[in-house]
């Protein structure tokens, strides 16, 4: 156990705007996308509406709304994905060095698909740090906000829930940990925060604790 994370035995990341910052970029992709098919959506709506969520969700949106997606729309938009994120992605700035420091158990619990995910750690030197200790949406029935995928990295780690502690940027993952019964901190030092607060998004919806920066993960607040 390490001293500064107090009843802490595991250490669940999520990917997207925590270990890589990708939310903006991937929600510009979408908005792209969407847009080829007929379905007129911002940047800012996309990350409204799905951040922290899976593809799934985004499916089930245009379904509901009378506008599915054609059958090739997942496979181009993972293609349009991929091709910004070889280009543009970066880790989150100090990520390497808490992750260097982390003496604890840890892992990668994603909405996004394994692929991606591999992909993301990959280009960004972060992969190491993993392992194959990676779990996504595609494992579980559910994902989130259902506590279902943080269930599965706990049992799959040895972890009990309630020894574990979620780092989460997102209202839905926030929501989902704290379903799972876990210790959850909202990160916002993602470039999809710049342009709004999500200190009373993530507060609201069950962060005990909010901070903006990796350089203070260590720092009790």
């Amino acid at each position: 156990m390490d001293s500064r994370l107090p009843e802490t035995d595991l250490v669940i990341f999520d990917c997207d705007g925590v270990l890589v910052d990708s939310e903006e970029l991937s929600c510009r992709c979408l908005s792209d996308a969407l847009g080829q098919i007929g379905v007129e959506m911002s940047t800012e709506l996309a990350l409204k509406l799905f951040l922290g969520r899976s593809t799934a969700a985004v499916v089930e949106y245009c379904r509901t709304a009378g506008q599915p997606v054609p059958a090739n729309f997942l496979t181009d938009l993972a293609g349009r994905v991929r091709e910004t994120f070889r280009s543009q992605l970066k880790p989150i700035q100090g990520v390497g060095a808490v992750l260097a420091e982390l003496s604890l158990p840890h892992c990668v619990a994603s909405s996004s698909d394994l692929e991606r995910v591999r992909f993301s750690l990959e280009l960004t030197g972060l992969a190491a740090y993993f392992g194959q200790r990676l779990y996504t949406s595609q494992m579980v029935r559910r994902g989130k906000p259902a506590p279902d995928l943080f269930l599965h990295a706990a049992a799959e780690m040895g972890c009990e829930p309630h020894r574990a502690l979620v780092i989460e940027d997102s209202v839905s993952g926030v929501m989902a940990a704290k379903a799972a019964g876990m210790k959850v901190w909202g990160f916002v030092g993602g470039a999809h925060y710049r342009a709004h607060d999500g200190n009373s998004l993530l507060r609201e919806a069950g962060a005990s604790r909010i901070f903006a920066s990796m350089t203070d993960f260590w720092i009790e607040s």
